[in-house]
């Protein structure tokens, strides 16, 4: 295919090419790979600044995307691509390969870096899914930082950039300048910009920010970053989003209350103890969805609630194909039981032929993980239903969720996001919670916005 850039997709090229540095936070749907592929070209073969270029990469889209980029559009074809995945020797035997690009999961970055024992050679690296290096304690964020001194160009991609607060950003940042902006040291970046939140004596459990600190924040990264969401600069579905609520009977409501007062429950299955605040916040959830495992490993029957619910949801879409995100593996237990009860074909999509059979309509109900569903899953041809069966804290992992059918190339005119909420549970809370962090996350994006029209009518007029 003949690559046409849409403005907002040149003014993107543009940046990465005058900025060796750069942070490009690209809504889902917008294109973010064959931008950065069309940069790498002229890189490489107009000014010949870069010779050889790592891209650091979720495993899916290692896989797949940046190859099947390569292939789609005319300009790119020339350029040479390695896959480093598999076993040792594969990965090996994939690095001495001559190409121009190397696409790598992260997850092998510290065997790269540590133990492969093949020269760290690249003088440009992209970060697929800069999010990924969010924890400073991390092996991959360690080993990145032993190399980054070698490299003279670092892209970073992504959708969400601090989907759980601004703390996300000092480890991505730092991956990009070295500490420049934001500080060497995670210390450093607390004291200048958080202050202690929730402590017990001592030991601080969160911290919240400064009086002033977030516009410092945006205005330290703003020389490096762009920022454009999809809403922006494409035509997308309408995006609704409901609550169905159900309510658990008295009896269940006591189970739910005793666990949460004394963090242990004694059941006919078997004991439930919670060690600590985080391992409640789990149990509860659990039993917010209907079941709850046991000190042993067992699933403990709670209530079928949001069971019922979900099977009321199904048939109200009377026919239409619904995808179903589920979190906790008896969630999927009980779900897939209660399907194959009422007969209801339904297929986990984890493989490429239960996707692509989703995507041809040919699947009535699509059980889906928020882990799986991640970055550079097109599933938006096979339906426009969401149904959350259970939660996650993670907003990130919401978001790649939902942009799986609420994305460039839906064809229908909405997509609807049903989340299945146990009234007065912690299900609640967890909403809530993805509510206040997507105003965070949406306050930087906006912050560090890229003013593509301006740009665009300068071009014009030159």
């Amino acid at each position: 295919m003949i690559y046409k850039p849409h403005d907002y997709q040149q003014y993107a090229i543009s940046y990465i090419l005058e900025h060796p540095i750069a942070a490009v936070i690209l809504g889902m749907g917008l294109g973010k790979t064959s931008i950065t592929l069309t940069a790498i070209e002229q890189l490489m073969y107009d000014s010949f600044e870069v010779s050889k270029v790592l891209v650091v990469a979720p495993l899916r889209v290692a896989r797949n995307t940046w190859s099947d980029e390569i292939h789609k559009w005319e300009h790119l074809k020339h350029l040479r691509y390695s896959i480093v995945l598999g076993t040792a020797a594969d990965r090996k035997k994939a690095l001495a390969a001559d190409a121009d690009i190397y696409v790598i999961n992260r997850e092998n970055l510290q065997w790269l870096v540590e133990q492969s024992g093949v020269p760290f050679d690249f003088d440009m690296v992209v970060l697929d899914e800069l999010s990924s290096f969010k924890n400073w304690n991390s092996k991959r964020f360690k080993a990145f930082m032993k190399v980054r001194p070698k490299v003279k160009r670092v892209i970073g991609l992504t959708g969400t950039p601090s989907s759980n607060g601004l703390m996300d950003l000092f480890a991505e940042f730092k991956c990009l300048d070295m500490g420049e902006r934001l500080g060497r040291f995670i210390s450093q970046y607390r004291v200048n910009y958080f202050v202690p939140d929730q402590m017990n004596g001592q030991i601080v459990y969160s911290y919240k920010l400064r009086k002033g600190a977030e516009e410092q924040i945006y205005d330290k990264i703003s020389d490096i970053t762009i920022s454009m969401k999809a809403l922006d600069h494409l035509k997308m579905p309408e995006l609704i989003s409901n609550e169905y609520p159900v309510y658990m009977s008295e009896a269940e409501e006591e189970l739910y209350s005793d666990m949460a007062e004394d963090l242990f429950l004694p059941l006919k299955g078997g004991e439930v103890t919670a060690a600590n605040a985080a391992a409640l916040s789990g149990k509860l959830m659990q039993m917010a969805n209907g079941a709850v495992y046991s000190d042993d490993g067992d699933e403990i029957q709670i209530h079928d609630q949001k069971l019922d619910a979900l099977e009321d949801l199904i048939e109200a879409a009377n026919g239409k194909p619904v995808m179903v995100a589920y979190w906790f593996k008896h969630d999927l237990a009980r779900i897939m039981r209660r399907l194959s009860e009422r007969k209801i074909p339904f297929e986990k999509l984890d493989s490429e032929e239960s996707i692509r059979k989703w995507n041809r309509g040919e699947l009535p109900v699509a059980l889906i993980h928020p882990a799986s569903a991640g970055h550079g899953l097109n599933l938006q041809s096979g339906g426009n239903m969401l149904i959350w069966f259970g939660l996650t804290w993670s907003l990130e992992l919401y978001q790649q969720t939902v942009a799986r059918l609420w994305r460039q190339g839906q064809s229908a005119e909405t997509v609807v996001v049903q989340h299945i909420i146990t009234a007065g549970t912690i299900d609640e809370q967890v909403m809530k919670a993805l509510e206040s962090k997507d105003r965070t996350q949406s306050a930087l994006i906006n912050a560090v916005k890229a003013e593509i029209q301006r740009s665009a009518s300068k071009r014009k007029s030159e």
